[in-house]
């Protein structure tokens, strides 16, 4: 026996020498260590011993046992070094090396108008307030004095959703619900989407942004509405932008301007974009109507104000010089990446 577990112990520690990998290293623990195991075998021949000689072999099993522990315990230590070690290698980064170029994001271009309309009107005391896409009946028209037999009523340029429920065609809806809330003075402009059952073409959408802008204090007047345009124009294209007001008319201000703008493209001369007039529409005004004020709760025997709506799509395309108002929707990279 004694013979037999030296021959076993030579075999299993060439065995640990001569392993390649960790696979190796685990296979031989199992072999010689192992429940079934070479070593094992023997320990359970012990109980056939005398009680003379079952001490020294029981001693010689438990020193084999240990030496062989410790070479598996050495090999696969090695082993898992080295396979640490080549991760390492592969896994090695030259932080010399040039960096992969990162693509970086932009902002829209109405985005970027909308941006610095936001900052003008901030400028100038103005607060930014929100309202719902999805509106009712009475914030979208009848607060607005538009009367249920108004044009805009009918179901081509309106999206209804049910009876009473639609989707905005105006951010003065938002306007109203400030008015309701609020007590004077009121100062707002109300950026976002509006809808309207428009043909699709290169100067129009069923989907457009509009910035609307309000106040209501005492004592306003047109000449204050008239000063906020203009410097909103001479922020907008420059100090030698001219302005100019023409009458009009909206159900929701009395009395309505129109208000132009001298064409960038060739500074009032005449060209293509401005149709040879050397103006360029920009925005529809005019002073709130009594009724809008009573309608929310306002007394227009003591306040007054102004109120504009600046069509956001149409103001991205002059100042860029975009043609045609689908290539801001279309979501085109060849197009963007001009901005």
């Amino acid at each position: 026996m004694k013979q037999k577990l030296e021959e076993l112990k030579v075999l299993a520690l060439a065995a640990v020498a001569e392993a390649k990998d960790e696979k190796q290293i685990d296979e031989i623990r199992v072999k010689y260590l192992g429940k079934k195991g070479e070593l094992t075998a023997i320990l359970k021949q012990m109980g056939s011993l005398s009680p003379e000689e079952r001490p020294v072999m029981g001693q010689l099993v438990n020193s084999a046992k240990a030496e062989l522990e410790e070479a598996i315990a050495k090999a696969s230590k090695n082993f898992k070094e080295k396979a640490a070690e080549e991760r390492l290698k592969a896994e090695t980064i030259d932080v010399t090396l040039p960096s992969k170029p990162a693509t970086v994001g932009k902002l829209h271009p109405l985005n970027t108008v909308l941006n610095d309309m936001i900052d003008i009107f901030q400028s100038m005391g103005f607060d930014v307030v929100d309202g719902p896409e999805v509106e009712t009946d009475f914030y979208n028209f009848e607060a607005l004095n538009v009367p249920a037999d108004h044009p805009a009523r009918d179901m081509q340029d309106t999206f209804y959703l049910a009876e009473n429920l639609l989707l905005r065609t105006q951010t003065s809806a938002a306007q109203i619900r400030t008015m309701e809330n609020r007590k004077p003075p009121i100062k707002i402009i109300c950026p976002g989407r509006v809808y309207r059952a428009d043909e699709v073409d290169a100067t129009h959408s069923p989907v457009f942004h509009q910035i609307e802008g309000l106040v209501v204090d005492k004592n306003i007047t047109m000449c204050d509405l008239k000063g906020v345009l203009e410097q909103f124009a001479h922020e907008i294209y420059g100090k030698d932008t001219e302005v100019k007001f023409r009458p009009s008319f909206f159900p929701f201000t009395e009395p309505s301007v129109e208000v132009d703008v001298t064409c960038s493209e060739c500074k009032g001369k005449g060209c293509r974009v401005c149709k040879g007039s050397g103006w360029i529409e920009i925005l529809g005004a005019g002073m709130v109507h009594p009724r809008v004020l009573k309608a929310c709760g306002i007394d227009p025997e003591e306040y007054t104000g102004f109120a504009f709506g600046i069509g956001l799509d149409r103001l991205t395309t002059t100042r860029y010089k975009i043609s045609d108002i689908r290539l801001l929707f279309e979501n085109d990279l060849r197009f963007l990446k001009q901005f």
